[in-house]
């Protein structure tokens, strides 16, 4: 190590001995670049890191999920125990990293007694108080808006004073008695964060560990960006504890606030100089109002980046805008998440347009020049039955026969656990949810079950936990073989995501009477499976290849790269 951090960024995998232990994860992450054990780090790593280096302190960002992940061999109690910052600090976001992520705490304290761990994310924040009873941990920062209250909890420990003053903080004073400051910390823009790659490329040279900084598994082969443009929701989807609802309640955030079109038509502008991969939009252009995307993609438009771009859809949208971002981008995709074919369905889970209005956006998109259109399907919805996630499938396939092959449609089950500060967490009973996990140890510890039909969370009036696995995998089956069919996939692709599929399958009836049995058989049995089970929870319900865009001869522009380098910072 060639450079010592003040602050150690440290993202754990979803289960921390997943490399030992038989669980049957299932395809809780097939439509995310992230495996099942969730590599990817949270994007808030990048802004924390840019935010506190500006203020002078030394950030190193260690994805521990992913180097455990590539190399069977990688020890991370080992390279954990050669750090020795002022401060650890680990995510816990979503909740799927609710047993990675205290573990690998109390690998901090086990090595390093003194140094102070700091928790954060949505997750972290919502069971802030039962989190810093863990031994392990000594501060949670609550909230979206990290950056600013690390900064003053590392200067804090640095000079040793008293930190009672540093907003969204919950921690444990001397006599271990749990205090609450204010979450008195919410941005209301996000410009004062500049563009972060160029941290990022320092940190390599400084701390000469590529390998830590790679957010997900096969970033080599597909290396896909990402800009934010907003942190809040204008929307209230039932399932989702980045909702208004959510954000409002629990977090502090009673409204969105937006980094300035200009500045993100600026990152947008930065990446395509660093490289051609693709790079992902985060969050609809339009909750800004018409204005705000109007700026945007008039920026834009001036240059035309070469990048494959990829931006979201929240709601339908009329033409004149397709109209504008394909003025602006000449490789463009969208997404959009209407959950299910059934409208009434799609209004209980908060999302209130008709089929016809979002086919409509379809073909705007496509006639504008739109590459390749993900239409994404949900299982385990309020009023949703078996049989309305099979006809789901047939209005599929009468997408398939509208649109051609640049829609493409996917379902994957709502897995493994619904957000906490969600509608549907937060008021189960009455939008027809019942909720198995309501605390952090609850979890943690659902994550360690054999396979994750035991690990939802949840269940709902219309269809229980068997169903939603039942059900996962038929759609998954036939949604396989009607891309085969329309030709979206070829046949030998279709055949392997087939026989994942009938493997998973196999493998869910096997728990079920593994689980029947007394100690140690039980072990015994399910450590003969671990190598199907691993097997069947990658690419299970689609091929990972599938919610890719394209990425011809991709490259990275070094002289550009040095130049952002050594560039004089933005104060």
């Amino acid at each position: 190590m060639f450079a010592k951090p003040d602050l150690v960024l440290l993202h754990a995998p979803s289960v921390y001995d997943f490399r030992k232990l038989p669980i049957l994860f299932g395809p809780i992450s097939d439509l995310v670049p992230s495996t099942p054990i969730f590599e990817m780090y949270p994007v808030g790593f990048s802004s924390i890191s840019e935010h506190l280096e500006r203020n002078g302190i030394r950030v190193r960002i260690v994805n521990l999920a992913y180097r455990m992940l590539k190399d069977r061999e990688f020890d991370a109690e080992r390279l954990i125990a050669r750090l020795r910052p002022r401060m650890f600090v680990i995510d816990l976001h979503w909740l799927p990293h609710a047993h990675g992520s205290v573990e690998v705490a109390a690998l901090c304290k086990k090595h390093h007694p003194e140094i102070p761990v700091v928790f954060g994310g949505y997750s972290a924040s919502y069971f802030h108080e039962e989190l810093i009873r863990y031994p392990q941990v000594d501060f949670v920062i609550r909230g979206d808006s990290a950056e600013e209250p690390l900064r003053q909890l590392m200067v804090a420990v640095k000079e040793k004073k008293y930190p009672g003053t540093v907003p969204n903080l919950t921690w444990k004073d001397e006599k271990k008695e749990v205090r609450v400051n204010p979450l008195a910390h919410v941005l209301p823009d996000l410009d004062e964060y500049s563009n972060n790659y160029p941290n990022l490329f320092r940190s390599v040279l400084r701390y000469l560990d590529l390998q830590s900084l790679i957010p997900i598994h096969d970033w080599w082969e597909y290396p896909i960006t990402a800009v934010m443009t907003v942190r809040g929701c204008t929307h209230n989807c039932v399932f989702c504890g980045g909702s208004n609802f959510g954000l409002s309640h629990f977090y502090g955030r009673g409204k969105c606030a937006y980094r300035s079109p200009e500045k993100v038509a600026a990152d947008i502008l930065a990446i395509s100089r660093y490289t051609n991969a693709p790079i992902f939009v985060v969050g609809d252009l339009r909750q800004g109002g018409e204005e705000y995307s109007r700026r945007l993609l008039s920026r834009i438009k001036t240059v035309r980046p070469k990048n494959q771009v990829v931006l979201e859809l929240f709601t339908p949208a009329p033409e004149n805008y397709f109209q504008m971002v394909a003025e602006a981008f000449p490789n463009f995709n969208f997404e959009i998440s209407p959950e299910s074919h059934n409208e009434e369905v799609r209004r209980a889970t908060g999302k209130f347009y008709s089929n016809e209005q979002m086919e409509k956006s379809i073909r705007h998109a496509l006639d504008h020049g739109c590459s390749k259109f993900d239409v994404f399907f949900m299982i385990g919805l309020p009023r949703q039955t078996p049989a309305s996630v099979l006809e789901s499938l047939d209005y599929c396939e009468d997408l398939l026969k509208t649109f051609g092959r640049r829609l493409n449609p996917f379902i994957s089950p709502l897995a493994p656990f619904l957000d906490p500060g969600c509608i549907a967490f937060e008021k189960g009973e009455e939008v027809g949810y019942r909720v198995f996990c309501k605390t952090l140890e609850d979890y943690r510890k659902a994550l360690l079950a054999p396979s994750w039909k035991y690990t939802l969370s949840y269940e709902t009036k219309w269809m229980s936990r068997e169903d939603i696995v039942r059900t996962s995998y038929e759609a998954g089956l036939r949604l396989n073989r009607l891309k085969e069919k329309y030709g979206l996939l070829d046949k030998a692709t279709a055949d392997r995501t087939e026989k994942r599929i009938l493997l998973a399958r196999q493998m869910i009836g096997k728990v079920d009477e593994i689980v029947l049995l007394s100690e140690p058989e039980r072990t015994r049995q399910l450590m003969a499976l671990k190598g199907s089970f691993d097997q069947a929870s990658m690419s299970t319900v689609c091929d990972k290849e599938e919610i890719k865009w394209p990425v011809f001869r991709w490259r990275l522009n070094f002289p550009n790269i040095l130049r952002a380098i050594f560039q004089r910072r933005p104060a």
